[in-house]
């Protein structure tokens, strides 16, 4: 009893040593968890809801203007009240006096106020306001349209700085590889150069050999880093965790041509953005054209005016007195507005939106003919890239056991140096062929995925 209580005492303690360790576990990231914090962060994505939100309010504006129109006014005076016969133009800089200054008596100054609210409502504007707040809602639509087209570009270029980190990666562990082996090879040559089996040379060429290595090795840690700055620009954090990614870009699996039965159509978000301007200009045209149509309105308006003149012709020229001998007046009426010039300018204007909503109704059609074509184009390319990556790796495989199998000859004194290192460049070829070849295959992948505006495979699987 005392035993079973013992061990499962041990047993506890051992599970809560190794849960802790379990927990500081740092998750591995995948391009799917990186674009995740990307989409919640970037700047750029803020930038676009901003203008989403920009072109609401402004929606929301236009919609205000077609509700009635109320202004108001405040004025006081004190000025003389000469008068004079004749008409003319009310211009900026005139003001108005009337009155009969033959027949007032007193000051020939005298204190004014004036106040007055009215009131402007459209009632019937041939499908003007319809349109505009057509336009204001198509600009919304294409505000929208072209944050989505941000997001799949940001997405495409998130992926191809995720690919060019886990190749120089790759390169870095290559060149890595390679240092190991020319170390080796140098202090086996050095060893057989002492022992008087090698001439004296092999020692140097293989030291040579090992000190231009540890320098390409430097350049690829360099490249890795600066990449993974580059990383972090977007995904703005320090660590990236990507062991889990490095083996799937080194040993991908064949997309089973998962794009291969998606095509390009029209709720694409480039050719949607394209579509949504096409409609923005052609509104913009019809709502121009409609301006240039006669505006029915109800007016109504409320007058108060105050004077130092009474009724009896007497003036004063005191302040407080401008207020008195007052009058109220309203105005109610309907009244008909057309500039009849603007139906030439806005027929013009019209005509002028018109041809830039063919311009982009054949950009287009041209940006899809063009996708469609490069669409087919990457999937046959991605497909025999693969197989290309299938003899690569096995091409890998029996050079790495065709040079141990001579690094043994090496060093039982059967063959040369210079020919094993001539194995060895035949090996670090095999492996580089495969590192570019595994890179071209995910950018191959990545590009048809921006085509299919489809990111699943390429965020699952890498």
């Amino acid at each position: 009893m005392i035993k079973d209580i013992v061990a499962a005492i041990c047993m506890w303690l051992a599970l809560a040593s190794v849960l802790p360790l379990y927990g500081q576990q740092k998750k591995e990231n995948t391009l799917g968890s990186l674009w995740s914090q990307v989409e919640e962060n970037y700047p750029g994505i803020a930038v676009k809801k901003i203008a989403i939100n920009a072109a609401e309010l402004n929606a929301k504006a236009v919609k205000s203007t077609h509700l009635p129109q109320v202004k108001t006014q405040f004025q006081n005076t004190y000025g003389t009240y000469e008068g004079s016969a004749g008409a003319f133009f009310p211009q900026p800089g005139f003001f108005n006096v009337s009155g009969n200054p033959g027949a007032l008596e007193g000051s020939s100054l005298a204190a004014n106020s004036f106040a007055s609210a009215t009131v402007e409502w459209e009632l019937f504007t041939f499908g003007r306001l319809k349109k505009e707040n057509e336009v204001a809602e198509t600009l919304v639509q294409k505000k929208v349209s072209e944050q989505d087209a941000y997001i799949l570009n940001l997405k495409k270029v998130l992926s191809e700085r995720y690919i060019t980190l886990l190749y120089n990666h790759a390169k870095l562990e290559w060149s890595k590889k390679n240092t190991e082996r020319l170390d080796d090879i140098r202090k086996i040559s050095s060893g057989l150069a002492a022992s008087g089996l090698k001439p004296a040379a092999d020692s140097l060429l293989a030291t040579s050999s090992y000190v231009q290595a540890m320098g390409e090795h430097d350049k690829w840690n360099g490249n890795k880093y600066a990449s993974y700055i580059k990383l972090q620009e977007l995904y703005g954090q320090d660590t990236v965790m990507y062991s889990s990614s490095i083996r799937h870009f080194s040993a991908p699996m064949e997309s089973q041509d998962v794009n291969a039965s998606q095509r390009i159509n029209d709720s694409h978000p480039i050719l949607a953005s394209l579509g949504k301007q096409v409609q923005y200009y052609t509104q913009s045209g019809e709502a121009q054209k409609r301006a240039a149509m006669p505006s029915l309105k109800l007016l109504g308006g409320y007058a108060y005016r105050g004077t130092g003149v009474n009724s009896n012709g007497k003036s004063s020229s005191s302040w407080q007195d401008g207020f008195r001998n007052n009058t109220n007046n309203m105005l109610v009426g309907i009244g008909i507005t057309w500039n009849i010039t603007s139906l030439y300018t806005n027929r013009l204007k019209g005509k002028g939106l018109n041809e830039e909503a063919n311009s982009a109704k054949l950009l287009q059609t041209q940006y899809q003919d063009a996708m469609e074509a490069d669409l087919s184009a990457s999937q046959t390319k991605s497909h025999w890239q693969y197989k290309q990556l299938q003899k690569s790796q096995i091409a890998v495989k029996q050079a790495q056991d065709a040079y141990d199998m001579y690094l043994a000859r090496y060093k039982s004194g059967l063959i040369t140096l210079s020919e094993l290192l001539q194995i060895r460049i035949l090996l670090e070829q095999a492996e580089n062929n495969h590192i570019e070849a595994s890179r071209s295959y995910w950018l191959l992948l990545a590009y048809e995925s921006e085509l299919t505006a489809n990111f699943d495979y390429l965020f699952n699987n890498l």
